[in-house]
């Protein structure tokens, strides 16, 4: 027979591995939605996401194709420099973005097209994210604002 002392360590043993094991899955749970990957528009180009994955995108806005629809909805097209994905975004546009800019949207890749669910643009002249900058330098395409 095992001694009552042997038996009680056992018995806390396993209730601490069962609270272990829930506590890591409720923190998993927890974060499912919060976690947002970031990808550049030639890594979207070369194997697209599925339509249910929420994941950030940026890049520079491309020059000539920012288009104010009704209302609120806005398209453009984000580039790297090696390839450009469509965005279409329903809200209102932070103050600093503009065509040439650095942004960063979340959203999801349906059809073909990123649909935005929150658009960030650089908080000052010469801020950019450092995801952006350094899928731009990976391209070749980042100058950097001092020269």
């Amino acid at each position: 027979m095992r001694s009552l002392k042997k038996t009680r360590r056992i018995q806390i043993i396993a209730i601490a591995a069962v609270a272990l094991a829930g506590s890591a899955a409720l923190i998993g749970y927890g974060f499912k939605d919060g976690i947002n990957f970031f990808r550049s528009p030639s890594q979207i180009a070369e194997a697209p996401p599925p339509p249910s994955e929420v994941f950030r995108i940026g890049g520079l806005v491309e020059d000539g194709t920012l288009i104010r629809g009704e209302g609120t909805l806005i398209s453009f097209s984000v580039t790297d420099g090696g390839a450009s994905v469509p965005v279409t975004y329903d809200g209102v546009l932070p103050d600093l973005f503009g065509e040439g800019e650095g942004m960063v949207g979340t959203g999801s890749y349906v059809d073909g097209t990123f649909v935005a669910t929150e658009i960030l643009a650089r908080h000052d002249e010469t801020y950019m994210p450092k995801e952006v900058i350094d899928a731009l330098k990976e391209q070749g395409v980042y100058r950097d604002s001092d020269g």
